[in-house]
């Protein structure tokens, strides 16, 4: 069955955002899941003829995004986050370890790519989506060993039968089902709880992130102290060093972050399925230039995680411009 590109692109473009999602889990890196999906993309191309509708078209793709995905675990290994590689710091001036380079870790995935945000009309698929690339949740899968990894994935996201898996990734369905069960039982000891899963309400939701933008852009410490949960958790890859409980990360930020209101400026954006705000630093020049994109769980009107990733090729993904103009107004926020 010969095809041509034009041809081929229609009909893969509907699954295009669900793959970059499955890699994405898979991999926990959004640059090697586009990575994937390219690879997936044109693997799919290069053997179309040989496809022959043996199997619907989205399973074909499934196939070969997981295999995919699996040479890439391969290559770079499991990508933590500081929490995942020891226990907060407990020092009191707020020192901070040189950020690990040789570490692959844990990046953030903009909704727009995978249809967080303008995905399945469905209202319970759009929140099935959010909460099956969570931040806690592919952090978590991470400890996973690959094919465990992807058993989980397939059975417990996607849906697929055990004999789907099977055939999915040429094993046998007793495999898979014992896949299962293991990486079932890990995951007990490493999964989010479910106060920091729960879909928050949208209203409360932006009131809390406006809270935090607010006293962040204006250095108010006892205003951040508000709008933090009393245990909320920083993280910054790649620096190791990590932070929990609200005197800790507020002590930490007004030392080292929050020196003067208006040095920062926060865009509102979602990564994850989750609230995120781009982060902006005052140059020399009185520009304010892409710094981080910072990615927050909220809990009972509060924020409970604050992952912040100095990863400035993020921006463009997030579709974030590359400077903010002058403030007219250097008045504090309101």
């Amino acid at each position: 069955m010969s095809i041509d590109n034009e041809e081929f692109s229609q009909l893969v473009e509907p699954y295009r955002r669900e793959l970059l999602a499955h890699c994405y889990r898979m991999l926990g890196s959004v640059h090697d899941a586009e990575d994937a999906v390219q690879e997936t993309l044109l693997r799919a191309w290069r053997s179309y003829d040989g496809f022959e509708g043996r199997s619907s078209l989205r399973s074909w793709l499934y196939r070969i995004a997981t295999n995919a995905s699996l040479r890439a675990i391969e290559q770079s290994g499991r990508r933590p986050l500081p929490s995942g590689l020891g226990g907060p710091s407990d020092d009191p001036a707020f020192g901070l370890d040189a950020p690990r380079t040789d570490v692959a870790w844990l990046e953030p995935v903009p909704d727009r790519l995978v249809g967080a945000t303008t995905g399945p009309a469905d209202p319970a698929a759009v929140v099935g989506l959010r909460g099956s690339i969570r931040l806690a949740f592919v952090a978590s899968l991470q400890y996973l060993p690959a094919r465990q990894r992807a058993v989980l994935i397939l059975r417990e996201v996607l849906g697929l039968s055990a004999a789907e898996v099977a055939d999915l990734l040429d094993t046998s369905v007793a495999a898979v089902n014992s896949s299962l069960q293991r990486a079932r039982a890990q995951l007990l000891d490493v999964a989010p709880t479910e106060d920091t899963t729960a879909e928050p309400d949208q209203a409360d939701t932006r009131a809390v992130v406006d809270r935090y933008m607010t006293a962040f852009e204006n250095a108010d410490l006892a205003a951040l102290q508000q709008a933090l949960l009393d245990t909320v958790a920083l993280e910054m890859p790649p620096t190791p060093t990590w932070f929990r409980g609200r005197e800790t990360v507020v002590g930490f930020l007004g030392a080292r972050v929050l020196t003067e209101p208006g040095r920062i400026r926060l865009v509102p954006t979602r990564a994850n399925g989750q609230p995120a705000v781009a982060e902006y630093v005052r140059d020399e020049d009185g520009i304010h230039r892409p710094a981080a994109i910072q990615v927050l769980d909220i809990a009972n009107g509060q924020i409970a995680h604050i992952a912040v990733f100095f990863d400035k090729t993020l921006f463009a993904l997030f579709g974030l411009p590359d400077a903010l103009d002058p403030d007219p107004d250097p008045a504090p926020r309101p």
